[in-house]
């Protein structure tokens, strides 16, 4: 087969019965989700028909190219990401008008437990291949509305962004003498994010109100384990395109605190270390997160989180040391466990900044 025929069926693998064939397909960009089509520029709460953007023929192409890349296991119904353009083909239409409607119900994701460097174990959520896709579609349409409002100091799933970024800045602010770290643990974040608050931040920055009602589905559709269908009355599973986003919305609030008291900081999803100049110091900062997060009706690990050196902590499964000069270096974390939770949320960043992935699966 020559190189023509082999593009030619590639094109008619893609093939879906979408609306608009003949809008020309755009080029995907770098970063975590390919914009969508006519993007503007802002929040996305300037009165746009946002659900029509995700159904549009170029995004959904764009989600579907996505989620073949990013591959991933079966959601409750056990379909594979091999199966999905088949399963469009004759349902898509189904789909959208659902969607149009305020209409569709995502099905309930699927409990997945994997090991932390701790001993214990993540609970990662699996959407059906369906879910992801339509999570990506909502994800490239709302991250270029929504991120640029993010703080700069926000490291975890953004484009252009990835894990080292935020250990380096650490590294740069002992560096300038802020020996002092405030290390906040946040318990359980993704499974005790409260899904009212979380809307009231969504809706501050989302007119569309399908849109709004599409995203509370998904943060209520249930999680199945052993068969069984579990209510959710908060949390956002990890697994899905569209958590990070969600989070990083969630937490905006306290990078925006501790940019306007003019704090040195860096955060990764729910990992967050503000290095300060002294004990004191940095035991007001732990006060003031307490009352932020207290405020999002999240809670700190008290057990985990302290005021200390840096060089006693580890930001993302790193540490720091002093060299010859006073110069900060790095150090890879040496366990096994450590090495591989740090490795892991690495690889996941530069996945996610240099070819575009999002979900966790």
């Amino acid at each position: 087969m020559n190189l023509g025929n082999k593009r030619r069926q590639k094109t008619r693998q893609l093939e879906l019965p979408l609306e608009g064939r003949g809008e020309a397909s755009r080029v995907e960009r770098s970063g975590e989700a390919c914009p969508a089509a006519h993007e503007s520029e802002g929040s996305g709460n300037d009165g746009e028909n946002l659900m029509m953007l995700v159904v549009e023929r170029s995004n959904v192409e764009a989600a579907l190219r996505r989620v073949r890349k990013n591959k991933g296991s079966p959601g409750i119904d056990g379909m594979t990401v091999e199966e999905l353009p088949a399963h469009l083909a004759q349902h898509w239409s189904t789909h959208r008008e659902a969607l149009l409607a305020g209409a569709y119900q995502p099905k309930p994701v699927r409990r997945c437990a994997i090991p932390k460097a701790d001993g214990g174990t993540r609970e990662l959520g699996i959407p059906t291949v369906v879910d992801r896709l339509i999570q990506q579609c909502m994800l490239q349409v709302l991250q270029p509305r929504i991120d640029p409002s993010f703080s700069q100091h926000s490291h975890g799933f953004r484009p252009g962004k990835r894990a080292h970024d935020a250990v380096c800045a650490a590294q740069r602010f002992i560096q300038e003498g802020r020996r002092w770290v405030v290390d906040v643990d946040l318990e359980k974040f993704f499974d005790r994010v409260n899904h009212d608050v979380l809307m009231g931040k969504l809706a501050k920055r989302i007119a569309d109100r399908q849109m709004l009602g599409l995203i509370r589905r998904y943060l209520e559709a249930g999680i199945m384990a052993s068969g069984v269908v579990m209510e959710r009355q908060e949390g956002t599973p990890q697994g899905g395109p569209l958590s990070p986003l969600l989070a990083n919305v969630l937490l905006d609030e306290v990078d925006k605190e501790l940019e306007k008291r003019g704090h040195a900081f860096a955060r990764y999803a729910d990992d967050c270390n503000v290095y300060v100049r002294s004990r004191r110091a940095g035991e007001r900062v732990m006060e003031t997160l307490r009352r932020i997060y207290g405020h999002l009706k999240l809670r700190i690990n008290e057990t985990k989180s302290a005021v200390a050196r840096p060089w006693d902590r580890k930001f993302l499964g790193y540490s720091f040391w002093f060299a010859k000069g006073g110069e900060v270096k790095l150090d890879f974390p040496r366990s096994s466990g450590q090495s591989i939770y740090a490795a892991l949320l690495i690889m996941f960043s530069l996945i996610h900044s240099n070819s575009n992935s999002i979900g966790l699966t």
